[in-house]
């Protein structure tokens, strides 16, 4: 490559391969648990068949291939009348049999989409297709990183995991794409019931990275020809939304230095170092001949066309956005803070059958989930509670407690301290003030500060204010401040 082209305008193209572990109970070809045990040793959730022994036979777990049926109806894929597995060659420690058992020709899902928002555009990002796999073992490196480890450890309890990968079109133009991408995709996933997001290891990405040159681009289309020639670097082992967007920036911009030194891309595996935040160089990128497909005769051909029609999904997370702005009002922000889990729209729901969906709106939306996101927790960290949280919006709609206090005291210590509303409202004497006593702090609050009153009669309305929190504080905070606040005028301006 000349120097000349080297420092020529391109365009960054990424595509996906994106690695979903799904949620079953058994792993995709054995009776093996999924599920690791707090004290699990490793090398212990494993059997003949996901250890690759002679002699066992694979048996397709049936829930694996309905979460898969499920996602290709999310994202709007074609699901072929059969699907078939093929052996996958190729010799890694994490691979117990030398090969993974894998789809080639016939994967479950081909040619679907999802429409992703970024800086305020929608965007279509285009998947070629997504297959079933099963997934090899964790390897921990002893002693430092990939690089400087003094040894390797292989761990076999997760092998066999039933793994959905998702390839897309290279359809990135920008390391922030594919961590919206991401964040959507793990969003559909989670509605759908199939995914565990707080699993280790549960999403995993490989990204192809490439600079196009712009001569090559026609209106922003990228096409195989465009392609054709361009070397692209392989960056793998990226575990999260964040860490795709780093990784991602780091090796466009690697890219980009080498391209301006005169030098040509080198066709390569990198693996992605997060302590380090740099992308290094691990193997030369293999090509598909190289893996040697050939069918797997233990695993006969899969009849799935019918399936797509039988399997249910539910309400996906945009349509169900669309359907809060339209049905409760909602504006576009609540509406994406209310569905950006199955959980929290579930529950919103649910409060909002009972109460003003304003109200159920700035409870969970902003309250709860604003408390929960300050603890680095999620709803699904008090799901057990829910009734609680239900329980202390009652008593505010019925005026039995201060906003100020349910939020700023009740709903801290619930979450702080694992205590039910009104056992926090008995221990810190937050019970609403009875009308006399409001009354009665009203005069002397009125009595005790003429200062106050003379700024206030003088225009000062800053002296209301002062009023108003000596009457709080005479009440410890059981009074309604607004409630306080008309009773002084009333008194003042009579």
């Amino acid at each position: 490559m000349s120097a000349q082209a080297a420092t020529a305008d391109r365009t960054v193209v990424i595509g996906l391969e994106v690695h979903v572990q799904l949620e079953t109970d058994t792993k995709i070809f054995c009776g093996c648990s999924t599920e690791p045990a707090a004290d699990e040793e490793p090398n212990t959730r494993t059997c003949p068949t996901c250890l690759g022994l002679p002699g066992a036979l694979p048996v397709l777990n049936e829930a694996a291939v309905e979460a898969a049926v499920k996602v290709g109806k999310a994202i709007d894929a074609d699901v072929p009348e059969t699907t078939t597995f093929h052996r996958k060659n190729y010799y890694y420690p994490d691979l117990p049999k030398n090969f993974q058992l894998t789809q080639y020709d016939a994967p479950i899902c081909r040619s679907g989409e999802l429409e992703v928002r970024v800086d305020d555009e929608t965007r279509t990002i285009g998947i070629t297709r997504a297959h079933l796999e099963e997934d090899p073992g964790s390897l921990q490196h002893a002693g430092g990183s990939i690089e400087s480890a003094t040894h390797t450890l292989v761990n076999y309890n997760r092998a066999g995991t039933p793994l959905l990968e998702i390839v897309t079109e290279p359809d990135f133009r920008s390391p922030a794409e594919t961590r919206a991408f991401l964040a959507k995709l793990e969003e559909v996933l989670e509605y759908l019931g199939v995914f565990d997001p707080t699993r280790d290891g549960s999403l995993r990405v490989d990204a192809n990275v490439s600079l196009v040159p712009d001569e090559r681009v026609d209106d922003g289309t990228i096409t195989d020809e465009a392609l054709d020639g361009v070397s692209r670097a392989e960056v793998k082992n990226i575990s999260s939304h964040k860490g795709a967007e780093q990784a991602l920036a780091y090796e466009v911009t690697r890219q980009e230095n080498v391209l301006r030194r005169g030098r040509e891309i080198e066709q390569e595996t990198r693996h992605w170092d997060e302590a380090r935040g740099v992308t290094v160089s691990m193997r030369s990128k293999e090509a598909e001949k190289d893996y040697r497909y050939f069918r797997e005769a233990d695993l006969p051909a899969l009849e799935v066309s019918d399936w797509k029609a039988r399997i249910a999904i539910p309400e996906l997370p945009d349509a169900r956005r669309e359907r809060f702005r339209e049905e409760y009002g909602l504006d576009r922000e609540s509406a994406s803070k209310l569905t950006s889990t199955k959980a929290v729209a579930d529950f919103f729901e649910d409060v909002a059958s009972e109460f003003d969906p304003d109200l159920a709106a700035t409870w969970v939306a902003d309250n709860l989930l604003g408390e929960l996101n300050y603890r680095e927790m999620e709803i699904t960290d008090v799901e057990g509670r829910l009734d609680e949280f239900t329980r202390l919006i009652e008593l505010v709609a019925a005026e039995e407690l201060t906003v100020k206090n349910a939020e700023e005291v009740v709903l801290r210590e619930m979450l702080d301290e694992g205590d039910d509303p009104e056992t926090v409202i008995d221990r810190e004497g937050l019970g609403k003030a009875e009308s006399g006593e409001v009354k009665a702090a009203v005069a002397a609050a009125i009595d005790e500060n003429p200062d106050a009153v003379s700024d206030y009669h003088n225009g000062d309305e800053g002296a209301i204010n002062f009023l108003v929190g000596q009457v709080m504080q005479a009440t410890g905070g059981s009074a309604d401040p607004g409630q306080v606040n008309g009773l002084l005028r009333e008194e003042l301006d009579g």
